[in-house]
């Protein structure tokens, strides 16, 4: 017994090493983190978000969208954020980011705005964090606090999308799966996958479903007719003149809110991976749900939600860097 006990015990004290390295990241995290190195750091944020979005409803949709593409991959480390360099193309390089995803510049000037207000002190990653919770309050009144704390990763590599972001296709098991990985439940998945509600969708992400389904169907059966024949007029089969770009939602395209489940419940959801939901035995009751409850108590889950996501993999303490540039590592 006691032999058997050594054998094991070095296995055992790395896993509780691991575990307690996690919990160690997780705890670092807090809401207030700045309250005294930088003050005004989230409402720096928050001013610069206001205005962009004020001016064009579409940045609020892809900042919410950059922060799940960012922890995603790598975790929340503003990977997403940095330029290719010579020789090695980053995560923002990846066709699953460009040129689909907004709001850059965003980030960018509450930087600069930072870095003058208190120099070296604010991660790129925190500021993502607190962008995509403000454009969530701007869009639909979801209101949440955010723990922060978290410091910049200094690698991005193309090839790590590819790995990690689930792409439009996949089905609810392969979606399940995926949300799995990073630690997220199935119904986070489904409350999450309400972001679909704003932005926009270029039309080679779903055309397969209008033209080339199956050796069966060349339109999707799960789609309704008449949504159907409305996005083949707003994405002709191989359009000379470039990739066209639509609303995901066409009812609330700029609101952030659970009418995303009613047009799933509508046959009009408008990525497979979307609409996936809605046929799978596992997740349609709970699109159902979330389609006959009130906005408020959709929009209390989806901020837990988005708190959740925002730990993934975190780098805190000494670990990578607060960047001077979110482009580029210091």
């Amino acid at each position: 017994m006691a032999s058997r006990f050594k054998l094991w015990s070095p296995m055992l004290l790395l896993i509780l090493l691991f575990l307690n390295v996690s919990e160690l990241a997780t705890a670092s995290l807090r809401v207030g983190y700045y309250k005294h190195s930088c003050p005004s750091a989230e409402a720096i944020v928050k001013k610069a978000v206001q205005k962009a979005v004020s001016r064009n409803p579409g940045l609020g949709a892809g900042i919410i969208r950059m922060h799940f593409h960012d922890c995603f991959v790598r975790g929340c480390d503003a990977s997403i954020l940095l330029d290719s360099t010579p020789g090695r193309r980053s995560e923002k390089a990846h066709p699953a980011n460009n040129p689909s995803l907004r709001g850059f510049e965003v980030i960018d000037e509450a930087k600069a705005e930072l870095e003058a207000a208190c120099p070296n002190t604010v991660s790129c990653a925190d500021i993502i964090a607190f962008a995509a919770r403000d454009s969530a309050y701007k869009l639909g009144t979801i209101h949440y606090t955010v723990p922060s704390g978290r410091r910049d990763g200094k690698i991005s590599l193309e090839n790590d999308v590819t790995k990690n972001l689930p792409p439009p296709s996949l089905n609810a098991k392969q979606l399940e799966q995926n949300f799995e990985r990073k630690g997220l439940s199935l119904e986070e998945m489904v409350t999450l996958s309400g972001a679909h509600s704003i932005g926009i969708s270029h039309c080679s992400s779903f055309s397969n479903r209008l033209y080339s389904f199956n050796s069966t169907h060349n339109q999707d059966p799960s789609m309704d007719s008449n949504f159907a024949k409305e996005m083949r007029n707003k994405c002709p089969k191989n359009a000379a003149n470039g990739d066209h770009i639509v609303p995901l939602d066409l009812v609330t395209p700029n609101r952030l809110d659970n009418k995303y489940y009613l047009n799933l419940k509508n046959r009009r959801g408008l990525l497979t991976s979307d609409q996936t939901l809605l046929s799978s035995r596992s997740t349609g009751w709970m699109v159902r749900r979330n389609a006959k409850r009130s906005g408020s108590s959709w929009a209390n889950e989806f901020a837990d939600a988005m708190v959740k996501m925002g730990y993934i993999d975190v780098l805190t303490g000494n670990q990578g860097e607060i960047r001077k540039n979110c482009k580029v590592v210091n």
